[in-house]
């Protein structure tokens, strides 16, 4: 009888530790649901300098677009009321709301949703492990994410993203690029690290933190936007500069006296090694001399 007690004793705790082993850990679930506000940074109070390219893995292509580009796109009616793409969105000015639809049984989080401010983009983060859409399907601006937890962090791939931009001063990405993120919640605060790769305008993972604050009290308001008509340009305008034609890229490093080509950018410019090549770089051009103020009477 002691031998079949010991035997029933042994295979629960044999059961017990198989069930540990193979669940969650009850620490991997982190409540992500909140409003949340971001402290001032470069890209969501002004708008980069045209000709910024520095710290950035750029290739040839992503500086012709680049120097091609003119803040003048955003007079035309159909790009007015644009969203920020899921890649970009966390740097946009604003702020942000996550909170999780849950299954009416199991009360599991089947998806989480986050709004940001612009546009009040919304995407949606599937956590049952469903497969990504083929190849040829649509992309959209906020692309299509899947979720999973490692640890304490949440893990989110998100593919199908339509062509969008990692700086609004003219810097593409493609819609073949990828995006991987990593929520990481301490206390009231929220790191969102982001990694995009993309094969055609960028010759190493691009990788950002953005960070963000609990707000229980803010109220993520709704971002009105009507397209009008604001520039009197012909029909078919299509705004751009032509190769060698735009006169503000050497501004920036004239402005802070970068050399010209460190401001070009490229992944060399990312590693601390670079210091040793930047300091026998020739100056930048002055800056060019300021229009003397009107004086209106």
């Amino acid at each position: 009888m002691m031998r079949v007690a010991h035997r029933k004793v042994m295979l629960a705790l044999f059961v017990l530790l198989a069930a540990a082993l193979v669940a969650p850990p009850a620490y991997s679930q982190v409540d992500l649901s909140g409003e949340w506000s971001q402290p001032a940074a470069p890209d969501n109070t002004t708008d980069p300098y045209i000709g910024d390219y520095t710290g950035l893995p750029l290739n040839d292509a992503a500086r012709l677009r680049a120097d091609s580009w003119t803040a003048e796109k955003w007079d035309q009616e159909e790009h007015q009321c644009e969203p920020h793409p899921a890649d970009y969105a966390p740097r946009a000015p604003g702020g942000m709301r996550i909170w999780p639809e849950l299954d009416p049984l199991t009360r599991e989080i089947r998806e989480w949703h986050v709004t940001y401010y612009v546009v009040s983009a919304t995407r949606t983060i599937y956590m049952d492990e469903r497969a990504h859409p083929p190849e040829y399907a649509a992309r959209t601006w906020e692309g299509f994410s899947t979720g999973k937890w490692e640890g304490d962090r949440l893990k989110v791939t998100t593919t199908h993203l339509k062509e969008g931009w990692i700086r609004r001063n003219g810097i593409p990405r493609s819609g073949k690029a990828t995006l991987t993120e990593y929520f990481l919640r301490h206390g009231d605060f929220l790191t969102i690290v982001s990694v995009v790769k993309d094969p055609v305008y960028l010759t190493e993972p691009l990788v950002r933190t953005e960070h963000w604050m609990a707000n229980p009290g803010y109220a993520l308001g709704v971002y009105g936007c009507t397209p009008r008509h604001v520039v009197d340009e012909p029909k078919g305008w299509v705004p751009h500069h032509l190769p060698g034609t735009n006169e503000w890229l050497a501004e920036f490093a004239s402005k802070f006296r970068i050399p010209v080509e460190a401001a070009r950018g490229g992944a060399e410019t990312m590693y601390p090694e670079y210091a040793r090549k930047l300091a026998a770089l020739p100056p930048p051009p002055p800056p060019k001399p300021t229009q003397p103020a009107v004086n209106a009477k």
